[in-house]
């Protein structure tokens, strides 16, 4: 039984927006912090933001100001808003708890940036 699922990727040109989503389960969401994380062709996967059970979302600097993190409880789903999209945006979109639990990994959805 998959712990995550993502979706919402798909082709977006530079500057465009696009909003991803990860269904989760009750248990993750109200227990772990809950993170988006993205594996460019050729390197590591990294981590994003993270969004706390009581807290409030957490940015690394390169997602400050155009990407925004936020969950809907009622849904058990964790949200993803890219905006201003560059062609380094260019990766696989990743869910999971933070720091990373290996079981939890999904597949993934792709967001190839066109130029």
């Amino acid at each position: 039984q998959a712990h995550v699922a993502e979706s919402g990727g798909g082709e977006v040109q530079v500057g465009g927006s696009l909003t991803l989503s990860c269904v989760t389960t009750e248990t993750i969401l109200e227990t772990y912090p809950v993170g988006w994380y993205r594996q460019a062709p050729g390197e590591q996967r990294t981590l994003i933001a993270r969004i706390s059970p009581y807290g409030g979302p957490d940015y690394e600097d390169f997602a400050r100001g155009r990407f925004t993190i936020s969950r809907d409880t009622a849904k058990n789903t964790v949200y993803l808003q890219m905006d201003d999209v560059r062609t380094a945006d260019t990766a696989v979109y990743y869910c999971n708890t933070t720091p990373p639990l290996p079981p939890i990994w999904g597949q993934g959805t792709q967001v190839p940036v066109s130029s």
